[in-house]
């Protein structure tokens, strides 16, 4: 056995997968999502005192009922060789074309998987994605698409979060467009790269289609987020034709189902501030002349401008973004249709003069994923990738070299359209969160939580007669997401203060009175 398949063996054995799928099951030829039209529904009971977690894949918590996000397993970490930071990992988890065991949302975790802010974003019209951390009038901002999910694309709006977690701008795509759920990028002019795919009439009888058919149109907007204007409007149909597509027709190109030949998902700016655009659809990307709007090079598909290797041939990808040094990163998920055997990260350097494309860098996870759509790569500063595994339930940290860092996993069938790591720090408007209930030693314990507080380093709990006369009980450490303190007080009434690393108070919950 060679020495690639027993490493292969021991990270599915460590990770609890030998002998598991973790493929997405027999759906070849799906290109699409589509997720379950689920109504908002309201909270179960809170667990009952004493333990946090009343299912193995959902967060339960005594203090915040109302939020139920599914659990982020960190399957390997490899701290000692990973540097420090950046602090956290974003997801927009949702159930994989069926309910989820939690709630749909953003969130927030650290690097043990914690939970450190999450919004539950529940019903159909209210699917999150592409939840990160942008910079927004020189202030970072959280940021995320939200909407309705349709099979393959979406109808919705981006949406801005200040640090208090305060909403600060909703963004929306103009000239009767609907923004669709792959891009929603700010720029350094306080701009927004957004996408669409509205129905257009095209001749589709280079794909062996009717003359007066249908098709997705491939739409890039750049909207000012203060005003709406749309500053810049691209369309595919106008500069990229019918036959570049590596998409079969199949049953669609009629009015009422439109052919998606060039299925847009990612919008970047490259060093020059033309626009770099991935298309699923037709295994390419493009660079688009702002000015002009013409095609000044593609990079694989049917028309390359540059010479790869047959090894290096993606198919099917996502997320592709021009990197500082010159080189280009994606996603290359080879599916579906399936096309390699596995999902990869690639790094790529274009050369101008000789029209070749070389491969610099892999990133591959060792149980050999197939993605059959979504995904993502961040590449940070110091050489190491993010990879967002799409429809499988992964996200995973590699080293420059490759070498796997942290591996995380959703409960199936749960998963998240791109993942990202980043600092951030964040100060809610809302008070903490407190909580009280009976121990087993038939004393008092107080559960204390503050959603998306990131400078809490311990607690303090008040506790007396009236809620006007409270004086401090215990201190203790920050343990997770919620502290439970087991106290001795009599209260009846208690409240609970945040602390910082200097024991400073950085809010105060509301006091709460125990039932007698």
């Amino acid at each position: 056995m060679g020495g690639e398949e027993t490493s292969r063996r021991r990270f599915l054995r460590g990770a609890g997968l030998v002998g598991a799928a973790v493929t997405i099951p027999a759906i070849s030829g799906y290109v699409g999502y589509r997720w379950p039209r689920s109504v908002a529904e309201s909270a179960p009971p809170a667990p009952a005192p004493g333990g946090t977690a009343a299912s193995s894949d959902v967060e339960r918590f005594v203090s915040r009922p109302d939020l139920r996000p599914p659990r982020v397993r960190i399957t390997r970490s490899r701290t000692a060789a990973a540097p420090a930071g950046p602090r956290y990992l974003l997801f927009a988890p949702k159930g994989y074309r069926e309910e989820g065991p939690g709630q749909q949302g953003c969130l927030i975790t650290d690097r043990r998987g914690e939970p450190v802010w999450f919004l539950p974003s529940t019903g159909p019209d209210r699917v999150p994605m592409d939840f990160r951390v942008q910079t927004y009038r020189g202030e970072p901002v959280l940021t995320w698409w939200t909407g309705t999910v349709h099979e393959g694309y979406g109808h919705g709006f981006g949406v801005v979060y200040d640090r208090t977690y305060r909403k600060i701008a909703e963004v929306h795509t103009g000239n009767g467009r609907q923004a669709d759920l792959h891009e929603f990028l700010i720029t350094d002019r306080d701009t927004a790269l957004l996408v669409a795919y509205p129905p257009a009439a095209a001749d589709l009888t280079p794909v062996g289609g009717p003359r007066q058919g249908w098709v997705f149109d491939g739409v890039v907007q750049e909207v000012d987020i203060a005003t709406g204007e749309v500053l810049f409007e691209w369309s595919a149909l106008d500069h990229v034709g019918i036959d570049e597509t590596r998409k079969e027709l199949g049953g669609t190109g009629g009015r009422d189902q439109p052919f998606d030949y060039f299925h847009i998902n990612s919008v970047a700016e490259d060093a020059n501030g033309d626009l770099v655009v991935s298309a699923r659809n037709t295994w390419a990307v493009y660079a688009i002349a702002r000015d002009s709007g013409e095609v000044r090079w593609r990079l694989g598909g049917t028309r390359s401008d540059f010479v790869l290797r047959d090894e290096d041939v993606f198919a099917w990808q996502h997320d592709a973004r021009p990197q500082p040094d010159g080189t280009l990163s994606l996603f290359d998920n080879s599916a579906s249709p399936q096309h390699g055997e596995r999902s990869r990260g690639m790094v790529l350097r274009l050369d101008p003069a000789t029209r070749r494309a070389t491969v610099e860098r892999r990133f591959r996870h060792p149980a050999d994923l197939l993605a059959d759509n979504q995904g993502n790569m961040q590449l940070l500063p110091d050489g190491r990738a993010l990879v967002g595994w799409g429809a499988q339930p992964f996200v995973s940290e590699f080293a420059p070299d490759g070498e796997l860092l942290l591996d995380a996993r959703l409960p199936a069938p749960d998963q998240t359209y791109r993942a990202y790591t980043a600092d951030w720090t964040g100060r809610p408007a809302d008070p903490p969160s407190v909580a009280l209930g009976p121990n087993n030693a038939g004393g008092l314990t107080v559960y204390a939580s503050w959603n998306g507080a990131t400078e809490v380093r311990g607690w303090r709990v008040l506790a007396g007669p009236r809620p006007a006369a409270l004086e401090p009980v215990v201190t203790v450490p920050r343990g997770g997401f919620e502290t439970a303190v087991v106290v001795r007080a009599e209260g009846p009434h208690f409240a609970v203060a945040a602390l910082d690393g200097d024991g400073r108070e950085l809010g105060r919950s509301e006091p709460v009175a125990r039932e007698r």
